[in-house]
């Protein structure tokens, strides 16, 4: 290590130290140990332009232990992303760009929303999904468009966690090349030594995995990382993994101990760690001139190259002008003119499961948005998520639309949002809605970062059937609904699903589609706005002149509703019928058109197949909800529904007795 490198490196350490001190909360252990590798890949290996965080061909970089955020930030800032030297200062500080683990679209230059652990890395894989994705369907012989590697830097806990150990597997399967991870080989967790619970031989794991494993024994060894790394970039056909053995807290008297890993350093050992390294122990903060000179260097080469390739990009669009504006909408996230036409219209008079009649709304999509891709975890006959006439991507063929994820519900989650967060394509992943507890974390993490990515859930209730109670979902669409920024949408037949799909392709965010197994009846979509209704998350199916109650219902329930609004109309009970396919729809809509939905003074039951919990939202405590507090069972789907209340019959005697006739 040259007397340049040492003093960078030693100012990533004491700026990311002292924003823990001042904060007097934070992880100091990682920064002090890893910094030389996170030095290594922006100051000699990544291709990045501070000055436009989002250039779409940049190197990705994720730091997957984000509880060591102030490392992260302490990058940013020195180069040259607009983050100021004040923004370091005020870690972890109430409306900082600095919190407590790293945030997606709060921080410039922050590629991934990380702290629990594993997600980082798995998202990572997403991103290297991607990117091969967007290469085989771009790049010329002449134009490389699109050719980045993913970096990360993971942790002894990121590599603990069953999510990467999914995301491993599934990588070392698709042979990404262009993924490399740096791991942070401390020993150190939490608790004490990983001895306590982590002996295993990582290396050896990864490489029956299918990656390269590469082991560098000084972690303070600039040049031997650097040479990893390269090492790395040449093998083209697996993954990459670089075990580095690091000290946490390195130089600091809690060094090598789990002391060093969650809490400040405090006055005393930050100002012997200082000394010992040969830092000035005030001021706070310091950032010599000539380091800040050279890591500013960095950034400015990553503005040539990304100028470079503009000119190439311009040459790329001169030669096939229609591909360069297919690409130019894919990287800007805009839509083709006229997408939604595609959309089929489905005649009433017929029936289908709205699993189904996703399938065929995704095939026709799959021709008019050329980077909608995605996949299922090892059920798409039944998510019915296969686009016809594509590929399965792998490595032989990198331009292919279908995902096979595996049996590996969190690294899909995951890697739909890695997907996301690349840019350039529009992900889903499918699975059956009781298993949305394993995509669980992922769907959190997707709304905290408003990824554009759509999750496909079918068998969304009892009407499963003969499967049994471990495989029909009763408390997950309301669970759904109870994460922030979500969108949870519960169609009710064919044409619903596509509009459906159309507000979570146009909106943006992500968005959760729940899906029927079993048939429906198609609504006539000449006798209702349903594309307008699905827009604005409710609408009136049947209305009444002056209604004696209106029945609120979700997805296959609303057909339900419709028939025990029909037999008590015959015994002299009016009753509107509301479908609601989205509570977060609904609550965008301004008072009056809620109203003219759900008027006041008039009783109201819900219908849903699952918890009645959180229905008293919309019917009150004078309201009624009908729905299933209990498991399920096996039978089929039918006599499931019968026997557990889902009927004509008990709507209308609840009802009865609502209004005490």
């Amino acid at each position: 290590m040259n007397q340049i490198d040492e003093l960078c490196i030693n100012t990533l350490r004491f700026l990311s130290a002292d924003a823990v001190q001042e904060a007097n909360s934070g992880h100091p252990g990682l920064p002090l140990g890893a910094a030389p590798m996170a030095y290594t890949l922006f100051d000699r290996v990544m291709r990045f332009d501070p000055a436009d965080p989002g250039w779409i061909n940049r190197d990705r970089f994720i730091l997957s232990a984000g509880h060591g955020s102030a490392l992260l930030y302490a990058l940013l800032h020195s180069y040259g992303y607009d983050l100021p030297l004040e923004q370091v200062r005020n870690f972890r500080q109430w409306e900082s760009l600095t919190p407590g683990h790293p945030e997606y679209g709060l921080t410039p230059g922050v590629e991934a929303t990380t702290g629990p652990l594993g997600q980082g890395f798995a998202m990572g894989v997403g991103m290297a999904m991607a990117e091969r994705f967007l290469a085989a369907q771009f790049n010329t012989s002449e134009q490389a468009v699109i050719d980045h590697y993913t970096y990360a830097i993971v942790s002894d806990g990121d590599l603990m966690e069953g999510i990467s150990a999914e995301a491993a597997s599934l990588a070392g399967h698709q042979k990404l090349g262009k993924l490399i991870y740096l791991y942070d080989d401390n020993s150190i967790s939490i608790e004490g030594s990983t001895d306590l619970a982590f002996t295993e031989d990582v290396c050896a794991r990864f490489a029956a995995y299918g990656w390269h494993v590469q082991t560098v024994a000084d972690g303070n060894d600039v040049d031997a990382i650097e040479a990893a790394v390269k090492a790395a970039q040449t093998e083209t056909g697996k993954p990459s993994l670089i075990a580095v053995k690091t000290h946490i807290g390195y130089g600091s008297p809690k060094q090598d101990s789990a002391k060093a890993h969650g809490e400040p350093l405090g006055d005393d050992d930050l100002a012997a760690t200082k000394e010992k390294l040969g830092w000035p122990v005030e001021p706070r903060f310091h950032v010599p001139e000539d380091a800040a000179a050279h890591m500013l260097e960095a950034g400015r080469r990553g503005g040539q190259l990304h100028k470079q390739w503009n000119q190439m990009l311009e040459a790329y669009r001169a030669a096939a002008p229609e591909q360069g504006a297919t690409f130019d909408l894919c990287v800007t996230g805009q839509l083709p003119a006229g997408w939604d036409e595609a959309l089929p219209v489905f005649e009433a008079g017929g029936g289908d499961a709205t699993r189904n009649s996703s399938g065929k709304v995704l095939n026709a999509l799959a021709g008019v948005l050329p980077t909608l891709i995605g996949g299922s975890a090892d059920l798409a006959p039944s998510n019915k998520t296969m686009l016809d006439g594509f590929d399965a991507a792998d490595a032989e063929h990198p331009g292919g639309r279908n995902f096979h994820f595996g049996v590996r519900e969190h690294a899909m989650g995951a890697a739909v949002n890695g997907m996301a967060l690349h840019g350039g394509v529009i992900p889903y992943g499918g699975t059956f809605l009781v298993f949305s507890d394993y995509v669980r974390p992922s769907l959190r993490l997707a709304s905290l970062m408003q990824t554009h990515a759509v999750f496909v859930f079918t068998h969304d209730s009892i009407g499963v059937g003969e499967d049994g109670p471990t495989h029909q979902p009763i408390e997950h669409v309301m669970s759904l609904r109870a994460i922030p920024e979500l969108l949870v949408l519960r169609p009710a037949d064919p044409n619903e699903t596509a509009a459906a799909w159309r507000v979570a392709i146009e909106r943006g965010g992500p968005a959760c589609l729940m899906l029927t197994r079993q048939k429906l009846p198609t609504l006539d979509p000449a006798a209702h706005d349903i594309t307008g209704g699905v827009a604005k998350g409710a609408y009136v199916l049947r209305a009444a002149t002056s209604p004696d109650i209106v029945l609120i219902a979700t997805g296959s329930e609303v057909s339900l509703a419709l028939k025990a609004a029909e037999e008590l109309a015959a015994q002299g009970i009016e009753a509107s019928v509301v479908s609601m396919p989205s509570w977060e729809l609904f609550e965008e809509q301004d008072d009056e058109y809620r109203k003219s939905v759900l008027p006041c003074g008039v009783p109201r039951v819900s219908i849903e197949a699952g918890t009645t919990l959180g229905w008293q939202r919309y019917v009150g405590l004078e309201g009624d909800a009908i729905g299933l507090d209990r498991f399920g069972a096996s039978a089929p789907g039918d006599e499931v529904m019968e026997k557990l209340g889902l009927n004509v019959e008990n709507v209308v005697c609840r009802v009865k007795k609502l209004l005490g006739r």
